[in-house]
C-alpha cells in the first residue's frame, strides 16, 4: 500500500542524457511540451523537479525580499 499522494516512476535516461517525464506524472503536474523545469539537486538526498507552483513561490519570496532590500536602501 502506497502513501496518498505519494507516486513513483521509473525513467530511462538515454544516450543524450535525455529522460522522458511519463505521462501520468505530466498530467498531474501540468508538464507541456516546451516547458522549462527547474532541476533541483542534493548530493545526499537526490534530484527533484518541483511543480511549476513551488518555485513561481520561491521566485517570488525571492524577489519580494530583494525589492524590500532595495527600498529600503533608498530611504537611507
Amino acid at each position: 500500500m502506497k502513501p496518498k499522494g505519494k507516486f513513483a516512476w521509473t525513467v530511462t535516461i538515454g544516450t543524450k542524457g535525455q529522460i522522458v517525464i511519463p505521462k501520468e506524472a505530466r498530467e498531474m503536474f501540468g508538464f507541456r511540451p516546451g516547458d522549462t523545469l527547474l532541476l533541483l539537486g542534493d548530493e545526499k538526498r537526490g534530484i527533484a523537479l518541483p511543480p511549476k507552483s513551488a518555485y513561481t513561490t520561491l521566485f517570488t519570496r525571492v524577489f519580494d525580499q530583494e525589492m524590500k532590500k532595495e527600498a529600503e536602501e533608498e530611504l537611507k
